[in-house]
């Protein structure tokens, strides 16, 4: 299927934020396979419970539905992106708190690094990392979210941050050092 037109999109956002409880629902809608795509990707790196749908549908609602306040397509897939991985690290917390003692399953940075390298960090951990690296490298961390957690290629990620690949690709190499050097033991 093809993707959802951007401006449609964008114009779909305008008009829920005026108050049309309908196009909500319509541009979820039109970027659903996008999203089950991205939820997909992630799901098959961290071999996880979840399924497609319901990770994609717990976004949803962790976005709040109808009140966001996305502005355009490139805006809501990066919302999603986080929503999908405030998701995850939710389900390992209460995973981790569960009396029986619930395992969590672990993500490796080993897509991270393209080398091969097989660190491997705990959902907890990852999420932990990507805020301390947020506040040193806003960019660098939303290109590991909508890269690693979003599952978009790199022209992907260049588009909807409005950088060059070239650029992007030295966010992703200096954002991949800092999460290696941080696991590093």
């Amino acid at each position: 299927m093809e993707p959802a037109p951007p401006i449609e999109v964008t114009r779909l956002l305008a008009r829920a934020r005026a108050g049309d409880a309908q196009a909500m629902g319509d541009v979820f809608s039109a970027l659903y396979d996008e999203l089950k795509r991205a939820a997909r990707l992630q799901l098959r790196r961290m071999h996880d419970d979840f399924e497609t749908t319901a990770l994609v549908h717990e976004a949803y609602l962790k976005l709040g539905g109808a009140q966001l306040a996305a502005q355009d397509r490139n805006h809501l897939l990066a919302l999603s992106a986080r929503a999908m991985r405030q998701v995850l690290v939710d389900d390992a917390r209460a995973r981790k708190a569960d009396k029986r003692g619930g395992g969590q399953d672990a993500l490796t940075l080993g897509a991270l690094a393209n080398a091969g390298e097989a660190a491997a960090v705990e959902v907890l951990k990852l999420d932990e990392l990507l805020d301390a690296l947020h506040r040193l490298d806003e960019r660098a961390a939303q290109v590991v979210e909508l890269r690693y957690f979003g599952g978009y290629t790199e022209p992907e990620v260049a588009g909807m941050l409005g950088i060059s690949e070239s650029t992007l690709r030295r966010d992703w190499r200096r954002a991949r050092a800092f999460l290696m050097k941080e696991t590093a033991p």
